[in-house]
C-alpha cells in the first residue's frame, strides 16, 4: 500500500534526506521516495502510521505537510 504526502519547505537534496529519514523512522514504513520538484513523498508500508504521526514526523524534521492522500 502507498500514501502520497505533500510537503512544503523542501528546497534541496539535504531536505529530501531529512524527510526520508523522518518518515522511514515511523513504524510500518518500508520505503520512502521523496520528489523535490513535486514537493511530495510516496510512502510504502505494510501497516501505515496515522496521518497525525506522519505530520508530526515531517514537522519535527522542519517541514510542513500540506496534504495526504
Amino acid at each position: 500500500m502507498k500514501k502520497k504526502v505533500y510537503i512544503d519547505g523542501m528546497s534541496c537534496e539535504h531536505c529530501v534526506k531529512r524527510v526520508e529519514k523522518a518518515l522511514l523512522a515511523l513504524p510500518g514504513v518500508e520505503s520512502v521516495q521523496v520528489n523535490l520538484d513535486g514537493k511530495s513523498a510516496v510512502i510504502t508500508a505494510g501497516e501505515f502510521p496515522t496521518d497525525e504521526a506522519i505530520k508530526t514526523a515531517v514537522t519535527e524534521a522542519g517541514y510542513q505537510v500540506t496534504g495526504i492522500e
